[in-house]
């Protein structure tokens, strides 16, 4: 299960794209989450998907 605060989830996804996953769409396979709600929820608090980084920004 994954947070549902977005500063939490943030966090938490920052964590396992550093440890974890080379990708956000394997994170979201894995965990098997819906990527453009946790896109669309991030964005709420102005961070979004940076693929060259391998994290949300």
């Amino acid at each position: 299960m994954i947070p549902k605060d977005p500063v939490m989830l943030l966090s938490f996804l920052n964590l396992k794209l550093r440890d974890f996953y080379v990708d956000l769409d394997n994170l979201c396979d894995d965990l098997d989450v819906d990527k453009s709600e946790i896109e669309q929820k991030l964005q709420q608090i102005g961070y979004s998907y940076d693929k060259g980084r391998n994290q949300f920004v």
